[in-house]
């Protein structure tokens, strides 16, 4: 007898533990608590829970009737893998780039997509070579912000039935040939060199259009006096040597005439001759 009492109280006794083993897993099962970033897409018996995604915080679940798939509501920073193009002017390229989304509606993130992190790399890498595919080389370096802004819209058009926003994308890097390096550099030398040419010439263009302005000026032999003598000063007082310069007569015939007789002014050459003649 008491060795049946003693099975009877161990037999209890482990029934006993599995009841409690039992009940604290189905306890576990049925509370849950999510932090304030994410959200709990309920299953009752394989169908969406109709009152949609639960949290944030503490909530009960139906044990072995409820199942829930935890989804995360932060914006996730994915490298895309570098992708190798080919540009509209044959130019082959290396690109990389970095996309930022988030989930805007949990329910359609599990529902419509099986790995929503996954499908959007996807998506991302073939529209970015689709993409880059249409663009020149020039355009691909120079207007970025367009380009990224292009990839955004359509990204984020094929990922909204997922319940995905695509914030940003941005291109990060562009890698091409060393052979196509050399000759954009040397394309822009060339353009530099034509520049400073253009440059040159237009700035003797303006300084012979400004002589031509001043030797307007200068047409009377008094300002041609003037401005000779102003160059004599200023020769003058930057070097301590003797200058000789050839002077025109003509800039002193207003003084010779001023010094002649009436009758010689007006015909020098006449009253000479007449006057040998006699």
């Amino acid at each position: 007898m008491i060795l049946q009492a003693a099975g009877v109280g161990v037999a209890t006794l482990v029934v006993i533990v599995v009841v409690v083993i039992v009940g604290v897993f189905l306890l576990t099962s049925a509370v849950k608590i999510l932090k304030e970033y994410e959200r709990g897409v309920v299953f009752r018996l394989g169908r969406v829970y109709e009152g949609g995604a639960r949290g944030p915080g503490l909530f009960f679940l139906v044990p072995l009737v409820n199942r829930m798939v935890k989804v995360d509501l932060r914006t996730v920073t994915m490298d895309v893998p570098p992708q190798d193009v080919i540009t509209r002017d044959n130019v082959p390229a290396r690109v990389t780039a970095v996309i930022y989304f988030r989930v805007v509606d949990p329910n359609k993130s599990v529902i419509e997509v099986e790995d929503y992190v996954q499908a959007t790399s996807q998506i991302s890498q073939t529209t970015l070579r689709s993409v880059l595919g249409k663009k020149e080389l020039d355009d691909l370096l120079a207007n970025r912000e367009a380009i990224n802004a292009e990839l955004q819209s359509i990204i984020d058009e094929q990922t909204e039935p997922w319940g995905i926003k695509v914030s940003v994308i941005e291109v990060k890097d562009v890698e091409i040939p060393q052979q196509m390096q050399r000759a954009m550099s040397r394309q822009a030398e060339s353009e530099r060199e034509r520049r400073a040419k253009i440059i040159a010439a237009e700035g003797e263009y303006q300084a012979a259009d400004r002589l031509r302005q001043a030797a307007d000026q200068l047409d009377t032999p008094t300002a041609v006096q003037l401005r000779l003598f102003q160059t004599i000063s200023e020769i003058s007082t930057e070097q301590n040597s003797t200058i000789i310069l050839p002077v025109p007569i003509d800039l002193f015939q207003p003084f010779i005439d001023g010094i002649k007789p009436p009758s010689e002014r007006a015909f020098p050459h006449e009253g000479t001759g007449e006057g040998q003649g006699g």
